[in-house]
């Protein structure tokens, strides 16, 4: 194997350091400021491991066709350690400024939302609700006073006819249909 592939070799090790780094850093923020439960960070952290697993096989395999020497473990050493070195701050810095940028962005797109669609929904709503119970109570004055306007047309035959039938209801045959249908429903 020739110097060059070597150093490109070691070169893409450092970048799957510092990619690792970077994931790493990432995950561990959103993990914190998400406040995930137990079982969904070991998920994450196996899915982690997964990832930058093939992450490195990858480029290993991209740089000296998947020859594992020990520049490679160096190489990997000083990515993680140069990214922990220099960037890991600004990208946790930068990951909490993300995450609130997404939170406020989530929270004005919620008020926009109850602004532009639900206050003419709920307008909507409390005029039809309105309109119905005004309607309502137009149409049950209406027909009290056609009820006091037609009492003396159909109270004098409701008199005339109601001891009638309260002796039908009350007679032998109909409380013995009545038993016998209540008995019948029982079984």
């Amino acid at each position: 194997m020739n110097p060059s592939v070597q150093w490109i070799t070691l070169l893409y090790m450092i970048l799957a350091g510092i990619a690792m780094g970077l994931a790493y850093d990432s995950y561990r923020v959103l993990s914190q400021k998400l406040r995930f439960p137990r079982w969904l960070n070991a998920l994450l952290d196996l899915l982690y491991w997964i990832g930058a697993a093939l992450l490195v096989f990858r480029m290993l395999y991209a740089g000296n066709q998947g020859q594992l020497r020990f520049y490679v473990v160096l190489g990997l050493f000083l990515g993680v350690w140069i990214y922990f070195l220099i960037f890991s701050i600004t990208v946790q810095r930068f990951v909490v400024r993300l995450i609130q940028s997404v939170q406020y962005a989530g929270r004005m797109l919620w008020r926009f939302v109850t602004i532009v669609i639900g206050g003419p929904i709920l307008w909507l709503w409390r005029l039809v609700k309105g309109t119905l119970r005004l309607l309502g109570r137009v149409l049950l004055y209406i027909f009290k006073l056609l009820l006091r306007l037609t009492k003396p047309i159909w109270v004098l035959p409701v008199r005339w006819v109601s001891p009638y039938v309260s002796r039908f209801v009350h007679s032998d045959r109909m409380v013995r249909i009545t038993a016998w249908i209540s008995g019948w429903r029982k079984r």
